[in-house]
């Protein structure tokens, strides 16, 4: 899968971490930055990412930052994303079956890495139900009209 990933300094390490995954699972990624942990504004690597998939160039994204609200935040104000703030294993696979998410956002500060790396395989891995849930993803995407 081409994915595009991207943190701010809070996020950094698990971005490394989950890049060494995914190229290791077969996956094309595209880093987006930061590059260390030195501060930074979040905005800034989070809107290309969210950009990048929202117009077709990537097929998901990934985002992280300290807690992952203000990354999701971010990435939800792009007309076509659907961005999921992700906790467990299980949430995660609700954001891909029940709002087929896009984009997903961790926090690291809340998560272990092997918590954050599972996440991530099993957001990739968990199909959209379609049914019932279409007409909902439907409403969502109406105000990007």
């Amino acid at each position: 899968m081409k994915l595009a990933i991207g943190s701010d300094h809070a996020g950094f390490a698990y971005k490394e971490a989950l890049k060494t995954m995914l190229a290791a699972d077969g996956h094309t990624v595209h880093d987006f930055g930061t590059n260390s942990d030195a501060p930074v504004d979040y905005p800034d690597f989070i809107r290309p990412v969210a950009q990048a998939v929202a117009c077709g160039e990537f097929e998901r994204g990934i985002v992280l930052g300290g807690s992952g609200n203000g990354e999701a935040m971010v990435a939800n104000r792009i007309c076509g994303i659907r961005c999921g703030l992700c906790w467990s294993e299980q949430v995660a696979v609700w954001s891909r079956s029940h709002n087929d998410a896009n984009m997903i956002s961790l926090g690291q500060r809340t998560l272990t890495e092997a918590q954050a790396l599972a996440i991530v395989r099993v957001w990739l891995t968990t199909p959209f139900e379609g049914g019932r849930h279409v007409a909902r993803i439907r409403k969502i995407d109406e105000g990007c009209k």
